[in-house]
């Protein structure tokens, strides 16, 4: 028992040294790439060798020799048949774009350097396809995110966007840009509407005998306020804002679809699928699948991605936040009956 109590301290010891090793690697790793910048690199899988790994799998364990050697040699001369067509490069190519907004947009510094890449390299007679997911979120920053899809457009190249689950408020903002939009059966399009709330508690503070003391300069610096006492003036000032936020955002819808009823549809409503179909806000039902698996068939498709390489503190802060986010939307979710715009 003696040698046993000796074996378990020095473990502890030599565990307890390797965790200071450990947590002094990490500090020191974590200073040097305080004056760094955080670089990243964009990742390029071509859609069609996936598509083919997959379909390979699946006939190694379905078919027969017999059949498995006839699909290969069919395989074989239609590859042959399309490197004789000359005519072959001029059908173009499809880059493949993933955006999944949050309420701030965080994905769009992404979106703007896959952007600025393929632009380098794509040319008219090839296809940009966005797939799209996002309720919405801050004004500026779906702004900037929308702005990033019209330098496609600008350019001549051909954006589509599918939505697979949602493109409302800035989210269509978005999707609105597109020569095509694609939705799925059940995906949700629409909520061309502004929306702004704030908690006020003047009148707790006010029973309390606090003081809440507010100096601007400029009679509209600040409308209404989470502390001080609401005027009327401010609230008209505010809702005024958000009127004039709301005819810009039917301006640019209408701009980019102008069959649209805009006044029809500018209401806050979302609609799903089929229902967005019948009122202009999508142009096709189909899901991002089943286009991609058509255009594997016609062109080289190519999923394009920047990864943003993190420093450890904001991968280690990153993570946190994540998984707060998601407590709160799961809890979110449930007490407004699995329904979350």
């Amino acid at each position: 028992m003696e040698w046993f109590d000796q074996y378990v301290f020095f473990l502890a010891k030599a565990l307890t040294v390797l965790l200071v090793v450990a947590v002094l690697l990490v500090l020191i790793a974590a200073s040097k790439g305080r004056g760094r910048r955080a670089e990243g690199s964009l990742q390029v899988t071509r859609l069609n060798d996936r598509f083919q790994r997959m379909q390979d799998q699946l006939s190694d364990l379905v078919l027969s020799k017999q059949a498995r050697k006839a699909q290969l040699k069919a395989r074989k001369q239609q590859v042959k048949t399309r490197s004789k067509d000359a005519q072959a490069d001029e059908q173009g190519r499809v880059y493949v774009l993933n955006f999944h907004g949050d309420i701030k947009a965080s994905a769009l510094d992404n979106l703007r350097h896959e952007v600025s890449a393929l632009l380098e390299l794509a040319r008219p007679q090839d296809e940009v396809l966005v797939r799209l997911e996002s309720g919405g979120g801050m004004v500026h920053a779906y702004g900037l995110a929308a702005s990033q899809l019209v330098r496609v457009r600008d350019a001549g190249i051909p954006l589509t966007i599918s939505v697979d689950k949602v493109a409302a408020s800035g989210g269509y903002m978005m999707a609105c840009i597109a020569d095509r939009v694609l939705a799925a059966p059940f995906a949700m399009l629409g909520s061309i509407g502004v929306v702004a709330q704030l908690p006020n508690v003047h009148r707790l503070l006010k029973k309390h005998d606090i003081d809440f003391e507010m100096l601007t300069a400029g009679e509209y610096k600040r409308t209404l306020t989470i502390f001080g006492e609401n005027s009327d003036k401010g609230r008209e000032k505010f809702q005024e804002d958000l009127e004039n936020i709301h005819r810009l955002f039917k301006d640019f819808v209408a701009r980019y679809r102008p069959s649209l009823d805009i006044e029809a549809v500018a209401t806050g409503e979302v609609w799903f699928g089929s229902e967005a179909l019948q009122r202009g806000l999508a142009d096709e039902i189909k899901t991002s699948d089943q286009y991609l698996c058509e255009r594997v068939r016609q062109a080289e498709v190519f999923e394009v991605h920047f990864e943003q390489r993190k420093r450890l503190q904001d991968r280690l802060s990153g993570g946190l936040a994540q998984a707060a986010d998601k407590v709160l939307l799961t809890w979110a979710s449930r007490f407004n009956n699995q329904r979350f715009w």
